[in-house]
């Protein structure tokens, strides 16, 4: 009886120990990575992925692809989707994403350019008017995704 419990409690740490590599944080790097920065494209957790927010950049620079929202937010979701095929994902296991723009009166042609990225079941979003982004940029993006 002794041994089939030793070999139960060292079967269940066994399990216990993968489980805990499995959720280990993955950092993803994308060839469109601008160095210096302190913070990651985005990173692995189990399944999930956590992208950061993502500007209209040029991949691999900290130029603006335009000064305008369409524009800008069409090569923010370029660049998320980037990211997620570094990651082995794509636009279609994104969950959740969270919209930040410079201005609300963005919100409209935002949105128009943003069905196009997601036109079947889009992911739950949110969407925040600030003072100010990174660069003088007009929109900043943020989502989460699954990789399986």
């Amino acid at each position: 009886m002794k041994t089939i419990v030793m070999a139960f409690l060292v079967a269940t740490a066994a399990a216990s120990a993968a489980g805990l590599a499995a959720q280990q944080p993955e950092v993803i790097t994308a060839p469109s990575r601008v160095e210096g920065l302190p913070f990651s494209p985005a990173v692995r957790v189990g399944h999930m992925l956590y992208l950061s927010g993502q500007l209209g950049t040029l991949p691999g620079t900290r130029q603006l692809a335009d000064t305008g929202i369409a524009a800008q937010t069409r090569q923010a979701l370029d660049n998320i989707r980037a990211v997620l095929t570094a990651a082995g994902s794509s636009l279609s296991r994104v969950v959740k994403c969270t919209v930040f723009l410079l201005d609300i009166r963005d919100y409209a042609a935002m949105n128009e350019v943003y069905a196009t990225f997601f036109p079947k079941d889009p992911p739950a979003r949110s969407t925040i008017a600030g003072s100010g982004l990174a660069l003088g940029a007009r929109i900043e993006i943020e989502c989460f995704a699954t990789t399986g």
